[in-house]
């Protein structure tokens, strides 16, 4: 023990990181053999430290000024940024000049033991610098150690939501080691990060199979679901009303009922009852709204009609036998007897039921799907 100057010199030399009681005694005892102008210059760089050096506002790495040098060099990548805990580790990197991204020193590491958490450390200020776009990458060189594990572990959680590339440093192996020197974990490390460098004809032949293997089951998937729509064909034309698809209907029924020919721009079948009925209502509508007032055209006509058959016979001086009048009359009704019921059509009634067969139909022409394996007539064709 010492007393007075030099006590109180090697106890503040031993609080400095790294120096013991030992260390600090021959400190102190250097200085007090070394030159006074010696001792001066080094009380003034510390003191000269401590006033003009502070850090960086944008990475937090030590500078005189505002911005760093690193911050204000443009030749700088900006859309790389390594993570690093003080700013020694900036100078590491910079030495292997292998780096020319830009930098964000955090100032520590988590280190509960310590007191040091997330809240002390520069964490909130890296997450405001990645509101810059041109950031894509972020890598994280933390200490292989447990505080930079953990710091590691908390930065990926936070930034993995952001959609921002991360990536850390490769742990392994040293250049000129020995392997059985190494301990478990760094070389379990070192296996898990180990590079290709040839990927060799087996991967190939691999990828060729499942190629084909992909290929196959596409082709699978498309003949089900093509069987599938086919069977749903089948069940939907059950439901259809026979009476709107007489084409579609089943084999027996085809078989039982012969279909009409069709012809272009006529109808395959047309229901003449039901035109008969209609042009029936229609005419006895019109009789009706005419029948008040008299047709005096229709009265003129009459008249003349009933004046000239008995002129016709004066002239003539003899009756007009009733068969010359009735035999060529009844000669096609009797040819037309045999292939089609004894039906009396005027003229202006066959026209009517041309136009009504020559007509598109009424109904909306619906979306019929086709069916495999059967061929039929679309009725609205």
């Amino acid at each position: 023990m010492y007393e007075g100057a030099v006590q109180n010199l090697i106890d503040e030399l031993g609080r400095l990181p790294g120096v013991g009681p030992k260390s600090a005694q021959r400190i102190a005892f250097h200085i007090l053999n070394a030159d006074a102008a010696d001792m001066a210059r080094l009380a003034n760089a510390i003191s000269t430290v401590k006033t003009s050096v502070s850090f960086c506002e944008e990475c937090g790495n030590v500078s005189e000024t505002k911005l760093c040098t690193i911050c204000r060099d443009e030749r700088r990548d900006p859309s790389v940024l390594c993570v690093v805990e003080e700013s020694k580790d900036v100078v590491a990197i910079e030495r292997t000049r292998s780096f020319t991204g830009r930098y964000h020193v955090l100032g520590g590491a988590i280190n509960p033991l310590a007191g040091v958490g997330p809240e002390q450390l520069r964490i909130r200020e890296l997450v405001s610098r990645l509101a810059d776009e041109r950031i894509q990458e972020i890598i994280l060189a933390m200490d292989p150690n447990l505080e930079g594990e953990a710091t590691a572990t908390y930065l990926s959680r936070m930034l993995v939501p952001l959609g921002v590339r991360l990536s850390r440093l490769a742990s392994g192996l040293p250049v000129g080691g020995d392997l059985e020197y190494a301990d478990e974990i760094t070389l379990g490390r070192a296996l898990e990060g180990r590079r290709v460098i040839s990927e060799g004809t087996a991967a190939a032949h691999t990828a060729a199979e499942d190629f084909e293997r992909v290929n196959r089951e596409e082709e699978q998937e498309r003949e089900q679901a093509a069987q599938v729509q086919a069977q749903e064909a089948k069940q939907s034309r059950r439901r259809w009303n026979s009476s709107m698809f007489d084409d579609l209907d089943s084999e027996d029924s085809a078989v039982s009922a012969p279909a009409t020919p069709a012809t272009e721009g006529v109808q395959g079948t047309v229901d003449e009852q039901l035109i008969e009925q209609v042009l029936q209502e229609a005419e006895e509508s019109g009789d009706k709204e005419s029948g008040a007032e008299g047709s005096p055209a229709d009265s003129a006509d009459a008249e003349t009609v009933a004046e000239s058959a008995p002129d016709l016979g004066e002239d003539s001086g003899e009756e007009a036998p009733a068969s010359a009048t009735s035999e060529p009359a009844e000669a096609p009704v009797a040819e037309q007897a045999e292939d089609a019921p004894e039906v009396f059509r005027t003229p202006d009634y066959e026209e009517k039921i041309r136009t009504i067969q020559n007509a598109p139909l009424r109904t909306p022409k619906p979306d019929v799907p086709p069916l495999p394996g059967v061929t039929y007539v679309n009725p609205w064709t």
